[in-house]
């Protein structure tokens, strides 16, 4: 596996403040986690972060397949506002969680 590189560093530390942020290199790109829950992918110099947002561009995991995965282009704007940053990422978060059906009791 290789070292991460300036980018997914830089992106480590700019979401610090929303959890503790660690990376997994997988497949050819970087998982990013918060609190271990996978909440985005660092591929090709971009951000995509884990749900869906309309408008976005999704992740193509393979350029020449129509195939797409439920993570879509992060707007840049979650660099330059820490308010942005937190609702994107945020979301992101919130995705990436596992959902907790109760039941009665």
């Amino acid at each position: 596996m290789p070292p991460p590189d300036r980018f997914v560093e830089f992106c480590i530390e700019q979401f610090s403040p929303l959890g503790r942020i660690t990376s997994r290199y997988m497949f050819g790109g970087w998982c990013l986690y918060c609190d271990g829950d996978v909440f985005a992918l660092v591929a090709d110099g971009a951000v995509y972060l884990k749900g869906e947002s309309p408008g976005r561009a999704p992740f193509k995991p393979f350029p020449d397949k129509k195939l797409t995965i439920k993570y879509f282009a992060a707007p840049p704007e979650i660099f330059e506002d820490a308010d942005a940053m937190r609702h994107w990422c945020g979301a992101a978060i919130a995705a990436a969680r596992p959902k907790v059906k109760r039941t009665k009791s």
